[in-house]
């Protein structure tokens, strides 16, 4: 038998077993450097066909048609126009390239779609193909830090699933953070992986180092998994303990660098020459990421949108089964309950391994990191949106493909009683995950119902062979493997291509089919999400025609706007229930479609060019989308929560008095569930701007919308001015 460099066993099997074709099973007592590729090896014929077959296959899921969802969430392509034209509002993640206010967001996913606009001028395809090639990079890190330890059978596995997650395949042509947030954390598995093959600290540098990335990109939530990088590397190094502690130690200083220096930056930056921070409360990013993107999150509470009656703008209540729920089992969910039977047997089956085993070692990192992330999401009564959950799918994708390899190699084990373990746990897992997947298809009754029929089939079919010896060796091994893979994998596969094949929109898109109605048996239609009857209607008309959460209509195909790039329409519809006015922006709007920006108000606003900012409006979405629609910087009062305390009255009116700002547009939308959240005649800072504005300029009514010109001052004679000029010399005072 050949020998095993100390400190690097693995556990792999006997050497007896039989010639396995499915590719799944390495050689027994084979070293290590040879299992994780460090050592030349020659693959079988199917190996490479099959990588060029699984990285084309993404990179045309992901970039076919890429443009289909114009600029989808207008609230981030306005920050990426503004990228595009201000250094400053690059590096700080501004919503305006006047650089008022950032979005509520750290800015490393708009540093990416900002220089590629910036390299191919701004639109939707140069905005959304640095996500999906994002997308691409996941899938092939997958393949090879799965490769590494597993072969290459597992490694096309882990990346099949991972591109085949309806939830990756929508954040991956999307313009949110979390496609991004999902490569980087790949990323920093892919350095942890390589760390623990030698003990290596510049590799697990570069694990911190893409954490704090995460973080850049989405603040805490990129640090749910580093409980588990944390614990991998602590038990599982080949390395002595001290030597294993102050390791750990380097890579969580490259945690604190990596994200620290813009942190840094942001605090040191004179905030008078700098944005607002979105989001916080009192312009500190520190605030931001612990309270609002942090813990606010988590536990809810008045500071974070969506307050804690949990949900927030989307998706089924916090609960242990939440992501089982009808508007969120369908995003992620497909191979959860199989991969949970996969983690159990598999550490039972490795329970008595040696510490470095690095079997049990991607058992422990994906199944911490799938159980860690799923509990956090599954209980958190902050802000919650079904997209969150794209951050789980590389953990399901991992532990997918080492649970089924170590099953795999013990399934003909030496010892009856491991033989029957491996056997039985792979047959519960492949049932259990065509049952799962038969419930999904079914709560989409009518859309191909054949599908959800032979899903189960092949699970039951699958299942039972498992449990036969004959069945896992040869001939059969091949037949079962290909039944297991059409079981486990035909459901998502078949909504991530209806997530691909759909134009997505707003603040709340969501993957799979687009069904009508709410409850059981359908997908809740949420704000933003476009069904197949809305845009017939919408595209029907040939002009700019009606659309959900802002999206324009052009054409007659049924599709919606690609972002205004050829002149496309402006939306004028509201989506049922989502009890947020405001006003449209081209190829999709914020989190609400009200008003119609007509043709009259953006020609106004594009003639204001020579304005710091074009005009001043209560909230972010609102102002995002006039950003996009008339291409100039629009000052969003308040910013996306509504409860940002920006601009003071005093403050608006040294703008205004030194000629930064042309129009101040009445209404408008903030980002909260609760209607104007603040904004236009409630209360705080914005109110008392309205009311200024009444008092000491002129209204204007353009396309029916009220703005006033705050380069023409009411009349000193005027009635209202009179009114005005009194309550000024009132011993009260003003606000201020």
């Amino acid at each position: 038998m050949l020998s095993i460099p100390t400190g690097c066993t693995t556990s792999i099997g006997p050497m007896t077993q039989p010639p396995d074709p499915t590719g799944l099973t390495v050689p027994s007592g084979a070293p290590l450097a040879a299992a994780t590729g460090d050592a030349p090896t020659k693959d079988p014929w199917w190996v490479r066909p099959g990588l060029v077959g699984l990285l084309g296959g993404t990179a045309l899921l992901y970039l076919w048609d890429l443009s289909a969802s114009g600029y989808g969430n207008s609230f981030y392509a306005a920050a990426v126009q503004a990228a595009t034209r201000s250094w400053k509002a690059l590096l700080f993640g501004s919503l305006d390239q006047g650089n008022f206010i950032t979005v509520d967001k750290p800015p490393a996913s708009l540093w990416l779609m900002g220089l590629s606009g910036r390299i191919f001028g701004f639109s939707s395809w140069s905005m959304l193909v640095p996500d999906a090639l994002c997308g691409v990079g996941a899938v092939a890190l997958m393949y090879a830090l799965t490769r590494r330890w597993f072969g290459p059978a597992a490694g096309l596995l882990a990346g099949a699933v991972l591109a085949l997650t309806p939830v990756a395949a929508l954040m991956f042509r999307y313009d949110n953070p979390d496609g991004v947030l999902t490569f980087v954390l790949v990323v920093a598995a892919y350095c942890l992986v390589r760390a623990l093959d030698r003990a290596s600290v510049w590799w697990l540098v570069g694990a911190g180092a893409a954490l704090g990335l995460a973080f850049l990109t989405k603040m805490l939530q990129g640090f749910v998994v580093l409980p588990a990088f944390a614990l991998v590397y602590l038990v599982a190094a080949p390395t002595g303990l001290w030597r294993r502690s102050w390791q750990t130690l380097v890579g969580g200083a490259a945690v604190v660098v990596a994200a620290g220096w813009w942190v840094a930056t942001v605090q040191l930056w004179p905030q008078g020459s700098r944005p607002y921070i979105g989001g916080s409360t009192d312009n500190s990013v520190l605030n931001l990421a612990f309270g609002y993107n942090g813990l606010g999150r988590v536990f809810g509470g008045s500071g974070n949108r969506g307050g804690g009656g949990g949900g927030g703008f989307g998706g089924d209540r916090p609960g242990w089964l939440r992501l089982f729920g009808d508007q969120i089992g369908g995003q992620v969910s497909w191979l959860l309950p199989g991969c949970l039977v996969l983690l159990v047997a598999g550490l039972w089956l490795t329970r008595r391994a040696p510490r470095v085993d690095r079997s049990r070692a991607a058992l422990v990192l994906w199944g911490a990191w799938t159980v860690i992330t799923s509990v956090t999401l599954s209980l958190a009564k902050g802000t919650f949106h079904p997209y969150y959950t794209a951050s789980i799918a590389p953990g399901i994708a991992g532990l997918a493909a080492a649970g089924t390899a170590v099953l795999w190699r013990e399934r003909v084990a030496v010892q009856a009683r491991a033989a029957w373990v491996a056997r039985g746990a792979l047959a519960v897992a492949v049932t259990i995950s065509g049952v799962w997947a038969f419930v999904l298809l079914g709560r989409t009754s009518d859309w191909y119902p054949w599908l959800r029929v032979v899903v189960l089939v092949a699970a039951l079919g699958a299942g039972l062979a498992a449990l036969t010896r004959r069945a896992l060796t040869g001939r059969g091994a091949t037949v079962l493997v290909g039944a297991g893979l059409l079981a486990v994998l035909g459901g998502p596969a078949a909504y991530t291509a209806a997530t691909v094949t759909t134009a997505q929109s707003g603040g709340q898109p969501t993957a799979g089919p687009s069904t009508r109605g709410g409850g059981r048996g359908t997908f809740r239609l949420a704000a933003g999400r476009l069904t197949t009857g809305q845009r017939a209607r919408a595209g029907g008309t040939g002009a700019s025609g009606t659309g959900a959460s802002g999206t324009g209509a052009s054409g007659t195909n049924g599709r919606t706007s690609r972002g205004g790039a050829a002149g496309g329409g402006i939306a004028a519809g509201r989506v049922a229930g989502s009890g947020m006015g405001g006003f449209a922006g081209p190829g999709g709007g914020g989190f609400g479609g009200g008003a119609a920006t007509s043709g009259q108000l953006t020609a106004l606003l594009r003639g204001s060019r020579g304005y710091r900012w074009s005009a001043a409006v209560a909230g972010s979405s609102t102002a995002a989308g006039l950003e996009l629609a008339t291409n100039t910087s629009v000052m969003a009062m308040g910013g996306f929560t509504g409860r940002d305390p920006t601009p003071t009255l005093t403050r608006f009116e040294q703008y205004v008095r030194s000629g930064q700002v042309h129009y101040y547009l009445a209404g408008g939308q903030g980002g909260t569930t609760t209607g104007r959240g603040g904004f236009g005649r409630g209360g705080g800072s914005t109110s008392a701007i309205s009311s200024w504005v009444e008092q000491h300029f002129t209204p204007l009514t353009v396309g029916g919308q009220t703005l006033y010109d705050l380069t023409r001052p009411l009349p000193a004679t005027s009635p209202t001015a009179r009114r005005s000029a009194a309550a000024a010399a009132a011993p009260a005072g003003r606000e201020s």
